[in-house]
């Protein structure tokens, strides 16, 4: 089973939905990144359970605690360790699913690839396990932040039909429901509250478009065939629990324009190279060309829904599973710093691969 993710910049991570708790190993953390745990621990409450009532009610402090890499919060090179402990399992919501496989759920190809499943929560399969991406990304994001401009800012763009049109100029969450739902909008935000509260009520889920701009961007990183940008990306991307696609720039919006229409022309700004437009989303030949890097992630509804459904057991019988347990109807709004947290890690990796193609660094970057 593959737990690690990233290059010279690279975490592994450990721990079930339903077992002592969520833990991450962060490798090649270079020395001398100043720590703030404070902002680490704002990154895991943005993700934890509990905010609202349209989210899962799973009651979780999801407080760290660090165990090596540092010495008065600084980083030494070594790696660091992180530990969450779970503080509010209820594995007994999960007894009916012992020998049961749930509809687009991970339990019959973790059964049918290992010969044996964690029935709790999931285990590995679980969300849960993005703990460990949030304290990696808050990591990778305090690193950025002392060696680069880079800004990485993901929101809610839409919930099922309910979309946000523009991108927005400030990412400040005011409202109740903006902060509920991760949309910079308030009126936007109110309306993706109540449907979801809607499909709450019902039984039901939903899915939606996650949206992100990454502001500060360096030009030259990412590969031009095999490790390229947006390959990178998507792989950090699609690894999220629920991600159903992927695109960057124009997307799959771009073939309905022509190469007229979709060219990004490049002139001189005050001695910088720019591009007039963003189609590419900031990346040219797999490489990034200094533009904001702009991509959408698309997540799947939901799978567990609390109606009865069909489904076989391990011996093939026909069973009817009834929804139980604490889930998010919506799993769109706590993924937000997910998002970041990957995109976090993969420009992290990518930034100091740079570097160590570049003999004088990033000097005159910052």
């Amino acid at each position: 089973m593959s737990n690690s993710f990233g290059n010279l910049f690279r975490i592994t991570s450990f721990g079930e939905s339903h077992g002592a708790g969520i833990g991450v190993v962060i490798d090649g953390c270079p020395a001398g990144v100043n720590l703030d745990f404070d902002f680490i621990q704002s990154e895991l409450n943005r993700r934890k359970p509990g905010q609202s009532r349209i989210t899962t009610q799973r009651k979780e402090a999801d407080e760290f605690e660090v165990y090596s890499g540092l010495v008065n919060q600084v980083t030494t090179g070594a790696p660091l360790g992180f530990f969450v402990p779970n503080q509010n399992v209820r594995s007994g919501d999960y007894d009916h699913l012992i020998s049961a496989f749930r509809p687009s759920h991970a339990d019959y190809t973790y059964y049918k690839k290992y010969g044996i499943r964690d029935h709790r929560g999931g285990g590995r399969s679980s969300a849960r396990e993005t703990i460990a991406r949030v304290i990696g990304g808050a990591i990778a994001k305090l690193f950025l932040s002392q060696v680069s401009n880079i800004q990485i800012n993901a929101w809610v763009q839409s919930i099922h039909q309910i979309s946000l049109e523009e991108d927005p100029a400030d990412f400040s969450l005011h409202t109740e429901y903006e902060h509920a739902v991760k949309c910079p909008h308030p009126e936007v935000a109110e309306k993706m509250f109540h449907f979801i509260d809607k499909i709450r009520k019902e039984g039901d889920s939903v899915g939606g478009v996650v949206k992100c701009r990454v502001s500060g961007m360096v030009p030259g990183l990412g590969e031009p065939l095999y490790a390229k940008l947006p390959a990178e990306l998507s792989t950090a991307m699609l690894s999220i629990n629920a991600v159903k696609g992927f695109e960057i720039g124009s997307g799959f919006s771009g073939t309905l324009l022509k190469g007229s229409e979709h060219n990004d022309v490049f002139y001189n700004d005050e001695g910088k190279i720019r591009t007039k437009t963003n189609h590419s989303g900031g990346v040219q030949g797999g490489i990034s060309n200094g533009e904001d890097l702009v991509f959408r992630v698309a997540f799947k509804p939901t799978s567990t829904i609390m109606r009865d459904q069909q489904s076989v057991d391990t011996e093939g019988n026909q069973v009817t599973l009834s929804g139980k347990g604490r889930h998010d109807p919506c799993v769109v709004p706590r993924a937000v710093p997910i998002v970041e947290a990957m995109a976090a890690i993969v420009l992290a990796d990518q930034l100091m691969q740079y570097q160590a193609r570049q003999f004088d660094g990033l000097k005159g970057e910052k």
